[in-house]
């Protein structure tokens, strides 16, 4: 059976990105046997580029592309790195320490009520530095892996699939979805 619209699809592969050394990669994210990337092919779940890089091939075939920045997460925007008042961030009147840290990935809601992840990236006396970029935004993606099933989606794939809001896959264990690579 060959990947195609509405198939349940696992993959293994590793993710690289480049580094500051000319010609090397580093690695960002790596599904394995054990833990493989799994969702329903063409529900919106996926990069749109990600999914055409792997469209029609079969269980056992490798795979080896490249997605550049306007393909998956865009280029960096130094506008989406804001200095937010502490205060925000305090419960009680206290400002959580433990849980507000640099490097932590944190949801937000920005005024129109939608859903973000931030990043700290300092905390300085009276505001917190967040980044709302993508973790990727910018980077070239390079993926190299294996399909290593594809089926008929049964209900019960499509129900474990959606049970957030439609566009997990089911890698994403932390339910921090800006962790995933290859998610939409």
């Amino acid at each position: 059976m060959k990947i195609s619209e509405d198939k349940f699809v696992a993959l293994t592969y590793d993710l690289t990105v480049e580094t500051e050394q000319e010609g090397e990669r580093e690695l960002m994210e790596r599904a394995t046997e054990e833990h493989p990337l799994s969702f329903i092919f063409g529900m919106g779940m996926m990069l749109e580029a990600f999914e055409k890089n792997i469209e029609g091939l079969h269980t056992g075939d490798t795979f080896s592309f490249i997605l550049s920045p306007e393909e998956a997460y865009g280029e960096f925007i130094q506008e989406n790195v804001v200095e937010l008042p502490k205060k925000i961030f305090e419960v009680d009147g206290k400002f959580n320490d433990e849980e507000i840290a640099e490097g932590v990935t944190l949801p937000m809601t920005d005024a129109q009520g939608n859903r973000l992840m931030g990043s700290v990236l300092e905390i300085k006396p009276d505001v917190v530095v967040m980044d709302f970029n993508h973790p990727l935004a910018g980077e070239t993606l390079y993926f190299d892996g294996t399909v290593i099933d594809v089926h008929e989606v049964t209900p019960q794939e499509i129900a474990a699939m959606t049970q957030n809001d439609g566009s997990a896959c089911s890698h994403c264990h932390s339910g921090d979805e800006s962790s995933c690579a290859g998610c939409h």
